[in-house]
């Protein structure tokens, strides 16, 4: 699935200190997979960080075009620093989609749980989660955090994942498409 919208996480009027074109440049994630993309503005066009921008298929008006996809260790100190914002940003505006998660997830071996791939959650939670699911599935994120014992907040475990999952160092990937030199492989 492609993306139809992004968050500015940074934006570079004069490019890249190291570029000899000076193009404006402006760094984004977008909002279905999480896609780090590279993008340059239309000509006299200002973009500010946390910008909603459209980038799909019809007439861009901010946009010229998309230079590429980026890798986490190529965003800038701005954007690093905005990722975790714009992320929760796009995970509370698609909560149904994450308690979901929490409702569906199920094994990925014998021995481990896709809902212990998430940053705090151990068997024993994991656990937790499924015998509360099984009763009645989650409605939102209050729901997981008042039924599961001792739950971390949800949004920031599913926030630190995909921050691991962009950052490329999971062995699987529940939110994000993993890095292009994983994929070719």
């Amino acid at each position: 699935m492609k993306e139809e919208y992004v968050i500015v996480l940074d934006y570079l009027s004069r490019g890249y200190s190291s570029s000899y074109t000076g193009e404006p440049i402006a760094q984004s994630i977008g909002k279905e997979n999480f896609t780090l993309l590279e993008l340059v503005p239309r000509e006299k066009l200002s973009l500010k960080l946390g910008q909603e921008v459209y980038i799909g298929p019809q007439e861009r008006d901010e946009i010229k075009f998309i230079k590429g996809r980026l890798e986490y260790n190529q965003l800038t100190h701005t954007s690093q620093s905005e990722l975790p914002q714009a992320v929760d940003e796009i995970i509370a505006k698609k909560e149904q989609r994450f308690v979901n998660f929490f409702n569906k997830a199920g094994p990925i071996s014998i021995r481990k749980h896709s809902l212990e791939l998430l940053p705090s959650i151990g068997k024993e939670h994991a656990k937790h989660i499924i015998e509360a699911r099984e009763e009645k599935y989650f409605e939102n994120f209050k729901d997981v955090s008042e039924r599961v014992r001792l739950m971390p907040n949800p949004v920031r475990v599913i926030q630190e994942r995909v921050i691991e999952e962009l950052r490329g160092d999971a062995k699987y990937y529940l939110f994000t498409l993993p890095p292009k030199r994983l994929r070719e492989r």
